[in-house]
């Protein structure tokens, strides 16, 4: 028989080298093959990504002092609101009865203290600190005690599955939903309910104030003056569009001759009217990620429905405080089973 030459029996076999690296979070030393970049420890089960340098955020202060121009200019709007609405609109609602005044002014206090107190708490609150937890040697991190836990290279600490490192604030936030400029904070764990509550006391507030400006200009609106009309005791057919056009004339030009008041009205009615469709739809979209029990980044970074994230009311129900289920507060009847007796 032939025998085979040496190179059929020759095979090539790969060899992957492999380096050891050392686990941020228990600090043991780690075999890795060297095409490993991001790796979870399996004692502690700290995450490791390699490729994640030690960053140096720059420009922090100056995301900081963008933040509380922002603020300031919502401050100053709010005030501007509520005070040019007292001076504009009461004069004329206490001409009508001492009651109706007394009425809406109870109504604009409570808005307006609600506002500001839960947009003051949603602004100077803390957003969310996650929690201190021990790390970097072995002795003092047990089996298990940093699953899911990343290194934060801003912060140079662990950072928590439910955290986000936000770059305008400097640091780590639970369960982050964004960064509001308008409030000059982050909208996490622990300010998340403070910023819903405002936007309803300020979608209510700026619906209030649109329908009361709009009836405080029709009382002192000048009367419009048209130039169509009858002539020789005939009256006239004009086109639908001359006609139109002939209103806003006469609106635009009855619009010059208002006061101060009437000009202030006219303000509060088409900034309010802006601003609470820009509130109702920021509203409804926090709402409907409460619902799915998601925030906003959580949403970004799976925007797939996830098994353990299910849509129910109940996550609306706890997210506002609720210790029982809807349903403990609803009547119950119990139905006795018939007893047979022998």
């Amino acid at each position: 028989m032939a025998s085979a030459s040496p190179e059929e029996d020759q095979s090539v076999t790969e060899v992957t080298d492999n380096y050891e690296t050392t686990c941020w979070g228990c600090g043991l030393h780690i075999l890795l093959p060297s095409c490993t970049s991001i790796f979870k420890c399996g004692w502690c089960g700290a995450i490791t990504d390699q490729n994640k340098k030690k960053c140096d955020d720059k420009c922090v202060r100056w995301r900081l002092l963008r933040d509380r121009c922002f603020l300031c200019v919502v401050v100053t709007f709010m005030l501007l609101v509520i005070f040019g609405g007292v001076w504009a609109i009461y004069p004329i609602v206490l001409s009508l009865s001492l009651l109706c005044g007394v009425f809406h002014s109870t109504i604009i206090a409570i808005l307006s203290i609600a506002t500001i107190t839960f947009f003051s708490l949603a602004a100077f609150r803390c957003a969310g600190t996650p929690p201190t937890i021990l790390w970097g040697s072995y002795p003092t991190v047990g089996k298990g005690d940093l699953e899911n836990y990343t290194f934060c290279q801003y912060c140079s600490k662990p950072k928590s599955p439910r955290a986000h490192h936000c770059r305008s604030c400097g640091k780590c936030i639970l369960d982050m939903d964004h960064h509001c400029p308008f409030i000059g904070n982050c909208v996490g764990a622990s300010n998340h309910r403070n910023f819903i509550f405002f936007l309803i006391s300020a979608v209510s507030s700026t619906i209030y104030i649109s329908i009361m400006a709009a009836y405080a200009s029709t009382c002192i609106w000048p009367p419009l003056k048209y130039s169509l009309g009858r002539s020789n005791g005939m009256s006239q057919q004009y086109p639908a569009w001359r006609v139109i056009n002939e209103i806003i004339v006469a609106f635009l030009g009855s619009a010059l001759l208002l006061s101060s008041r009437g000009l202030v009205l006219l303000y509060l009615f088409i900034s309010s009217l802006s601003l609470q469709i820009g509130l109702i739809v920021l509203l409804w979209q926090q709402l409907y990620y409460i619902y799915q029990g998601k925030t906003y980044l959580s949403n970004l970074s799976s925007p797939t429905d996830n098994e353990e994230e299910k849509k129910d009311f109940q996550n609306l129900v706890r997210f506002f405080g609720f210790q029982y289920p809807v349903t403990r507060l609803l009547p119950t009847f119990h139905v006795s089973r018939k007893r047979h007796v022998k």
